[in-house]
């Protein structure tokens, strides 16, 4: 297995577009973290969102983190990109 940056993938239990993220990082094999912001209990919800804000002002999901990369949203192509796959 190709080493790649670190991912990181914030997203929504109920979200299409996260699921397919998580779907097409599975299909090429890329390990990825992940959290459910949905999932998290108040306390843990909070400094998530922080996080997740610094990276994406919007705080739309899925917010995805790839090294020092932010992609925000379903891009495919911009994923493989960030990861020097394209």
């Amino acid at each position: 297995m190709t080493h790649h940056p670190a991912v990181m993938i914030y997203t929504l239990s109920t979200c299409g577009h996260c699921k397919l993220v998580k779907k097409f990082l599975n299909e090429i094999n890329v390990e990825y973290d992940f959290v459910d912001v949905d999932q998290l209990g108040a306390e843990e919800r909070q400094p998530v969102l922080e996080d997740v804000k610094k990276l994406n002002p919007k705080c739309s999901f899925p917010t995805i983190k790839i090294g020092e990369q932010v992609i925000v949203g379903h891009h495919e192509d911009k994923i493989k990109e960030a990861l020097g796959l394209s």
